[in-house]
């Protein structure tokens, strides 16, 4: 578990740091940066399994939100046929933008989400 949190707190850390030309960075680089936190206490065998579904709960909202919003996943996969969203890395179409915010969060949600399997198993 320690290399898993210690890639993930760079990676996090490292799209947090690409986030200052997104059209919404004040949101972004938080969540980023709350994703590398938790890697990183995890790390140092700090776990707080509260924080990691409280964390989970609130961008499984949002990403509630990305996929059924207008440009969102639902249209990028009905009305757009799933086209190449790693294509160039300027979101030139809305609905690029909000997919590749939506899997962001699925990462981020995943990864908080094996933190709390494992920090739950280590509190038995």
């Amino acid at each position: 578990m320690k290399a898993f949190n210690i890639i993930f707190c760079i990676l996090f850390i490292i799209s947090a740091a690409l986030q200052y030309n997104d059209p919404d960075p004040y949101l972004w680089i938080p969540i980023y940066l709350f994703g590398a936190s938790a890697c990183w206490l995890a790390f140092r065998n700090k776990l707080y399994p509260k924080v990691y579904l409280a964390g989970t709960l609130v961008f499984l909202v949002y990403a509630i939100y990305l996929f059924v919003t207008k440009d969102g996943v639902w249209d990028w996969m009905t009305q757009h046929n799933a086209e190449n969203i790693a294509e160039t890395m300027k979101a030139e179409k809305p609905w690029i933008e909000d997919t590749r915010e939506f899997f962001g969060l699925a990462i981020l949600m995943a990864v908080l989400m094996i933190d709390y399997r494992y920090a739950k198993r280590r509190k038995l």
